[in-house]
């Protein structure tokens, strides 16, 4: 049976992909949309917010906008519906409530659905082990002009799994020209990039004496993201409750 998907941010670019790879698969349909703006040819029902959907759905998929999220939460939580939240840009208190969300329904939350770069992350992590504190660590993402947020969900996502291998503790460098210093050894630069088109570029630098590491990914289409997503709605509607991410789905 297809696994029913509610998509918040359908008239959104994800939104758009997210629909046109369903529509191509047999193991899952999108029953409706949560969006202000609607074409009126969608092929399901589209409705302002969330809470005017009647119900109905194995999971929900979000490509929206962070001032969502409490109304998501509220409704997944109410109506015991998993959440698949791809949107970036939370605050600390946002992800926080994540997390306590997850203990009463399942929810997926990534910064990035794309397989590639969830193993740059394992690489850079081993890249990190192996070289040692020798190396500095410079993080630089380059997005197109209409993404909002800054730096990157994916870009903290590497600065957070490359600090959880180092001896001490790091911490994150965003604006080098405000201080008049010589780099510290336990920090690691965070640098973003917004022009054009481009879909989204990572790049981890090991900067070390006489040589540099560089690891890198690229993405040319926003529909390896939307892949990521309809994976992870058809993995997370049988899952428990539970905070789940794409390690989780790669087990799978």
């Amino acid at each position: 049976m297809k696994k029913k998907i509610v998509l918040s941010g359908c008239s959104g670019k994800m939104g758009h992909a997210v629909a046109a790879l369903v529509r191509e698969r047999q193991d899952c349909e999108i029953c409706a949309g949560i969006d202000l703006v609607s074409a009126g040819n969608e092929g399901f029902p589209v409705y302002a917010s969330v809470k005017d959907f009647p119900g109905g759905a194995d999971v929900l998929v979000d490509f929206s906008h962070p001032s969502l999220l409490p109304s998501l939460l509220e409704y997944g939580q109410s109506s015991m519906l998993p959440l698949v939240l791809c949107t970036t840009g939370y605050s600390r208190e946002q992800v926080a409530a994540v997390h306590e969300a997850a203990a009463r329904i399942p929810i997926f939350y990534s910064g990035n659905m794309s397989l590639g770069i969830n193993l740059l992350i394992e690489l850079s992590k081993r890249a990190a082990q192996v070289l040692g504190p020798g190396f500095d660590i410079e993080i630089v993402e380059k997005h197109h002009n209409q993404k909002i947020d800054a730096p990157s969900g994916t870009a903290l996502m590497l600065a957070d799994a490359v600090s959880q291998v180092e001896p001490e503790e790091m911490h994150y460098m965003y604006d080098r020209h405000s201080q008049r210093k010589k780099r510290e050894k336990n920090e690691i630069g965070i640098h973003s990039v917004r022009g054009g088109t481009i879909v989204g570029e990572h790049e981890v630098i090991f900067a070390g004496h006489h040589e540099v590491i560089t690891l890198s990914h690229s993405a040319q289409s926003k529909e390896v993201f939307a892949a990521g997503a309809v994976n992870a709605a058809v993995f997370l509607s049988t899952q428990a409750p539970g905070l789940y991410s794409m390690p989780d789905l790669l087990k799978e």
